[in-house]
């Protein structure tokens, strides 16, 4: 049977599993990465950069849409007034500014980690300068992005501890101004360690110039409210953080193989690894966050949606993009099948090596 290729790492995958258990992971315990607290003092619009408004002819200054998720160029539709933008992260408002109105907030690492890429060019990315930090927490490595910087601190390669100094607070990226200076802060899942590959066979004439840390590989947690949730429950983790988020779509893909993302992330993995199935059952909240994986007894030749929240609009919508369709009734757009195909990469075989010729002389 073509998916019985991947017995032999049934045993590993479950020692990884047993490892990264939500039950018995350390909890991932990050500061806040400015001195602007105030999310915790529940004065939010003193902690979330406003984002300029206009709505059926209304100017507004927007705190809210400086928030994780669907908050930004707001739709009237069926299903009520709703955001059709996603922002993958929060924008932290400044506390300091100079004479000339610049941000002077130091930002810091949110815990301890290693750079695992700096982008110090201004105009390469919508992101501006920015920093990736990985985090080899007990749930698996999960990174915390910086935009928008004026100033980095920091290479990649560097040790970090919770609480350095990496860089300060600036307006770098396009479409931003001195007024609106703030920290992008986002906290992500690493989608593909073959993001590149990926890349060229989908956008042919476009340079990917960030490598693996290039924004569409990697997928953001809401971390303003998992801020929240740990400050009220010091012992919760990402995957039981992750658990608890609202499934938007389900897609069962065939199961060629070993997934390299629950090589990373082996908590995602939902029933036994013992359990062999012609497909995978891949849930996913609106954003495109992975929540699970499932062994499926599901037949499939192709990626195909086999469970879908109702909406009243337009699924395309609510999930960036990744959905067409209405009601109960949902099928994979373009863009969406990319996806499905960068976050469903089998895991690379092992790489085989000759021995050098004896010599029997």
């Amino acid at each position: 049977m073509p998916f019985a290729a991947d017995t032999s790492h049934i045993i590993r995958l479950y020692l990884l599993l047993l490892l990264a258990s939500p039950l018995l992971a350390t909890p991932a315990a990050p500061t806040l990465p400015t001195n602007n607290d105030y999310i915790f003092k529940g004065e939010r619009s003193k902690f979330y950069m406003y984002v300029n408004r206009s709505f059926e002819g209304k100017y507004s200054q927007s705190w809210s849409a400086g928030k994780y998720g669907f908050v930004r160029d707001l739709k009237r539709t069926k299903d009520g007034v709703i955001g059709t933008k996603f922002h993958e992260g929060i924008d932290i408002a400044p506390l300091e500014r100079d004479k000339s109105n610049r941000a002077l907030d130091e930002i810091y690492s949110i815990d301890n980690g290693t750079v695992a890429y700096v982008n110090s060019s201004s105009n390469k990315s919508t992101y501006g300068k920015y920093i990736v930090i990985e985090h080899n927490w007990d749930s698996g490595p999960i990174y915390s992005l910086y935009a928008h910087l004026a100033e980095i601190s920091v290479q990649a390669g560097d040790t970090v501890t919770k609480g350095l100094k990496i860089g300060i607070m600036g307006y770098t990226g396009a479409g931003l101004k001195r007024a609106r200076s703030h920290l992008h802060l986002e906290l992500n899942l690493l989608l593909s360690t073959s993001f590149d590959s990926w890349y060229d066979k989908h956008f042919k004439g476009s340079k990917n110039l960030h490598g693996n840390y290039n924004g569409l590989n990697m997928s953001g947690l809401n971390i303003g409210t998992f801020y929240i949730a740990q400050n009220r429950d010091a012992t919760l983790t990402i995957p039981r953080f992750v658990k608890s988020q609202k499934i938007y779509y389900q897609v069962t893909i065939p199961r060629n193989g070993p997934l390299a993302l629950l090589d990373r992330y082996p908590w995602l993995l939902k029933g036994s690894p013992k359990r062999i199935t012609p497909s995978w059952e891949l849930s996913f909240t609106a954003s495109g966050l992975p929540v699970s994986v499932a062994p499926s007894m599901r037949q499939v030749s192709a990626p195909r949606i086999t469970s879908v929240v109702k909406c009243l609009s337009q699924h395309e919508y609510h999930t960036k993009g990744i959905l067409n369709g209405t009601g109960y009734r949902a099928t994979l757009s373009k863009a969406g099948t990319r996806y499905i195909e960068l976050i469903s990469a089998l895991r690379p075989p092992p790489t085989v090596t000759s021995e050098p010729p004896q010599n029997n002389e």
